[in-house]
């Protein structure tokens, strides 16, 4: 107790004086006389509601996600509502909630403090992916949304997501401006826990009938997929919230033999399955990969646990299943996409795409053989959103996508959706088959058309107070000290979104970046080479992407030039020491 710093113990003991629950309370006793590490973890500091909300470890203190902490951030977040929407009538806010520890507690606590604030509150009767919100609060008019999520982080997380009236993650004023009302609740007994039972009512079922109906509605190649509606799809939740509505869509599209991966199947916060619920690592697909292969099936997907992105799996040459990562996946929905469109004859000059700064360019070179239209956006799908929201009315949105395995296709939802990219996924497949191909040979296609871009993303995780510090300190580095040379070519161009600043180091001139301000430095070389460096918003790492990309002849080439722009990716690595 000697050696801890005083303002944590005097936090602590706020918990202790106040209007706090026993249970609360006697763990927090038990901290502070047998675990001042996690005590420190625990009141170090308030559990930030950024941009995006909230999200962290479970348990108590002033920096977890518990009781309170959710009860702050709604009542901040009714505040809002409440000062912003004065005399428009009822203001209504949907509630999903993911297969968590404390998911369904959550909602219950986010749903009572609306209603205790007269505000109208719809709750999914059971777990639900995070697109299903966001095009639930479309449907209902609601003025807001939340979702109780920690998305793909491991079991100790969980999370809290804002949503706006159009569905999507609230971006600059609207996220200040409520980031502002949490700020300044001092005191747990300003918020309003007594709920008004009479304003918090279940979303009906026509909701999630007609969110399938919409969906479908959007199919490109209803012939093909009857002529291949047998394909055979491993189809696995990782215990999330997709475990229905994913194979119903799939055969809401007409795809009949979808195959289950039943103890994945079972919705469990503890995730026993897998040890990190995240289809971006091939570790998650293992079970799904066993069952393709046992079933001899043509493509796995799995979603992660609050159903918004997806990872995929398909054959390769040597008929032997390979994971695909988000850009790959990314190139060949946009691809498949356009091409029907310039088939159906749709594409006027007014349509367009959305990626962000650190997905791959091969999108926007897709686009742009098509006649349509690339945005580059920050990291984050509520940007791609308020492209959409923005451009509505004016311009066609097509689909868009980012490296970590998010996608959505139509404007039905404003938030990534993994529920439908699945099923573009697999009409993609049936379309490739129809064509006498697999969606792998159908990649190499693309990378002959447009040339052979490789991506690599690396993440190192730094966790508590000491590892914020060192991540800041990181990019502090990279600021002030940007390298002039990398792997032996020059560095070319420094683009600074914090500064919103671009230094171009040829011509020795700068420019202003017109996009919000952001931590993130991305380095252009001669060779054309781009390297991204950025903390990540929601969990304790900072990522590096990697980016190189070489003119591919033929098919017959792809592996050999993969291989040698794998170990160009590799220098780069070396030479800036990050492992």
């Amino acid at each position: 107790m000697k050696n801890l710093d005083p303002a944590i113990i005097k936090k602590a003991n706020t918990w202790l004086e106040g209007d706090f629950d026993k249970e609360t309370k006697n763990e927090v006793k038990q901290l502070l006389s047998n675990n001042p590490k996690e005590l420190t973890e625990a009141f170090y500091k308030d559990l930030e509601f950024g941009t995006g909300g909230l999200r962290g470890i479970m348990g108590v203190g002033t920096n977890r996600m518990n009781k309170y902490t959710v009860g702050m951030a709604t009542q901040g977040f009714a505040n809002f509502l409440n000062k912003n929407n004065v005399g428009k009538g009822k203001i209504k806010v949907a509630i999903a909630y993911d297969c968590r520890n404390n998911s369904k507690f959550f909602t219950q606590i986010a749903a009572e403090v609306l209603s205790a604030n007269n505000i109208e509150t719809y709750i999914f009767n059971e777990l639900q992916p995070t697109p299903l919100l966001s095009y639930a609060v479309r449907r209902l008019k609601c003025q807001g949304g939340i979702v109780i999520t920690a998305s793909h982080n491991p079991k100790e997380y969980n999370g809290y997501k804002v949503y706006g009236e159009d569905g999507g993650q609230l971006i600059s004023p609207q996220d200040k401006q409520v980031i502002e009302e949490v700020k300044s609740i001092k005191n747990i007994n300003e918020v309003k826990f007594n709920k008004i039972s009479e304003n918090i009512k279940i979303i009906p079922e026509e909701i999630i009938d007609q969110y399938l109906i919409d969906i479908a509605s959007l199919s490109l190649s209803p012939e093909i997929i009857k002529k291949h509606s047998d394909i055979k799809i491993v189809f696995s939740p990782i215990h999330g919230t997709t475990y229905k509505l994913g194979p119903m869509a799939l055969n809401s599209f007409g795809f009949k033999n979808v195959i289950n991966v039943p103890e994945q199947d079972v919705t469990d916060g503890n995730f026993p399955t897998v040890t990190y619920p995240n289809p971006e690592e091939e570790a998650a697909l293992k079970m799904a990969l066993d069952k393709a292969n046992e079933k001899d099936a043509d493509i796995v997907m799995a979603t992660d646990p609050d159903g918004d992105r997806v990872g995929i799996a398909v054959k390769d040459l040597n008929n032997e299943f390979v994971t695909l990562n988000g850009n790959q996946t990314a190139a060949i929905i946009i691809y498949y996409i356009l091409e029907q469109w310039k088939a159906n004859n749709n594409i006027k000059g007014k349509e367009y795409i959305v990626k962000t700064i650190v997905t791959s360019e091969i999108l926007c070179e897709i686009a742009k053989y098509y006649n349509v239209e690339c945005f580059d956006v920050l990291t984050g799908f509520k940007y791609i959103a308020e492209i959409i929201r923005n451009l509505e009315d004016k311009k066609q949105f097509i689909a868009g996508g980012e490296e970590s395995y998010g996608y959505l296709i139509g404007d039905l939802a404003r938030d990534k959706d993994a529920v439908i990219s699945c099923c573009f996924i697999a009409e993609a497949a049936a379309w490739a088959k129809e064509n006498n191909k697999s969606l792998y040979e159908l990649l190499i296609d693309i990378y002959v058309k447009f040339g052979l871009y490789k991506e690599k993303l690396i993440s190192i995780t730094k966790k508590g107070k000491e590892g914020l510090e060192e991540i800041q300190g990181m990019m502090n580095e990279y600021r002030e000290n940007p390298p002039l040379q990398i792997n032996n070519s020059k560095v070319v161009l420094i683009k600074d979104y914090k500064l919103s600043v671009e230094k171009n180091l040829v011509s020795k001139s700068e420019s202003k970046i017109e996009l919000p301000v952001s931590n993130v430095i991305q380095i252009f070389l001669e060779d054309g080479s781009k390297i991204t460096m950025r903390p990540s918003g929601t969990e304790p790492k900072i990522k590096f992407y990697f980016g190189v990309m070489d003119k591919l002849e033929s098919a017959n080439d792809y592996i050999m030039l993969n291989s040698k722009l794998e170990s160009h990716i590799d220098s780069i690595t070396s030479s800036l020491n990050i492992k």
